[in-house]
């Protein structure tokens, strides 16, 4: 029997990097058991951007709109997905300035999915993405998983209400919930969004480009890195995982590279000269430099690794994982 898949948010970069893996397999590993892979559901607000992709695969079905519309609402509980991929999501910086935007979509469009799993015949297995804004620190240090969250964003806040509903629902069984507190994800593909975070890709994404990237924050900063490609291989990863291996315990915080602004700048000096690295401009931002640093600087994760989650080897890696995809892009 083929199992159909629900992704949120399909058209960002991480949806859309998961929507290309699941559309190049016709079997998928799902709660430990091969799934032959049915339709797969993309929901955005603007699915546009997935056009070739639907073009190529039959089995994609686009679905412009929100997750507080009912029409797509009805429109998921009628297919039944055996998986669901929630990446839908307002983004740091602007879920603080528009707090009420980011309640509609980080945290009442998660609670309407739920509802919708509750009317479903089976529990899916579903994926809620976090994030590590839902921990704060003293000055950027050094934490383990195990350490409470401590929010000081509504995006933050927002993203660990959604992990205390996945859990609830879970030991309800509503769903096989598997939440993904994601690193920092850099080199992101795309243009500067409008997360605390962007400067991390821009510094490097624009630079290689040839294009002028603004750094908001000192060089002695350290984030939780991890590629997108990593991300995409976690939430297949998370997908496959047995649920008995959670052990109860369904927010898993995925290891990452700790790495300063510093040493991506050396990186990126390495791999595309001072010319490049010329291109980065220090413009100090007192707003976002205070919600960044009150983020860990690199978390101790044993238990994903345990479980079979893997971090990248380094910045070099990352960087140069950017540009292969983007070489690959500019070939077609």
């Amino acid at each position: 029997m083929k199992t159909d898949i629900l992704i949120t948010g399909a058209a960002g970069f991480i949806g859309k990097m998961v929507l290309t893996a699941l559309s190049a397999q016709r079997q998928i590993s799902v709660d430990g058991s091969a799934k032959e892979i049915g339709n797969i559901l993309a929901v955005d607000l603007n699915t546009d951007a997935l056009q070739d992709l639907a073009a190529r695969d039959r089995r994609i079905q686009r679905i412009n709109g929100s997750l507080g519309d009912p029409a797509v609402l009805n429109r998921i509980s009628a297919a039944e997905p055996g998986v669901i991929i929630h990446l839908a999501a307002v983004v740091s910086s602007a879920a603080e300035a528009e707090f009420q935007l980011g309640m509609d979509v980080n945290l009442n469009a998660t609670i309407g999915l739920i509802n919708v799993c509750r009317r479903l015949k089976a529990p899916p297995v579903l994926i809620f993405s976090s994030s590590v804004a839902v921990f704060s620190c003293a000055n950027n240090d050094t934490i383990d998983e195990d350490t409470l969250p401590r929010p000081m964003s509504s995006y933050g806040t927002q993203k660990l209400m959604g992990e205390l509903l996945i859990r609830d629902a879970s030991r309800k069984g509503f769903i096989r919930g598997r939440t993904l507190r994601f690193p920092t994800v850099s080199v992101r593909p795309g243009k500067p969004n409008a997360a605390a975070s962007s400067f991390a890709s821009g510094i490097i994404r624009e630079p290689l480009a040839g294009l002028e990237a603004i750094l908001p924050v000192g060089k002695d900063l350290r984030l939780h890195l991890a590629s997108p490609e990593r991300a995409c291989e976690s939430v297949l990863a998370a997908i496959a995982l047995q649920q008995d291996a959670l052990e109860g315990e369904t927010t898993i915080t995925l290891p990452g590279v700790s790495v300063t602004v510093g040493e991506m700048l050396d990186t990126l000096r390495k791999t595309g000269g001072e010319e490049a690295l010329r291109l980065v401009v220090a413009k100090p931002d007192a707003a976002v430099e205070r919600i960044v640093r009150s983020w860990p600087g690199e978390i101790l994760a044993p238990r994903a690794r345990r479980i079979g989650f893997r971090s990248d080897e380094g910045i070099d890696q990352i960087i140069a994982l950017h540009v292969g995809a983007t070489a690959m892009q500019e070939t077609g």
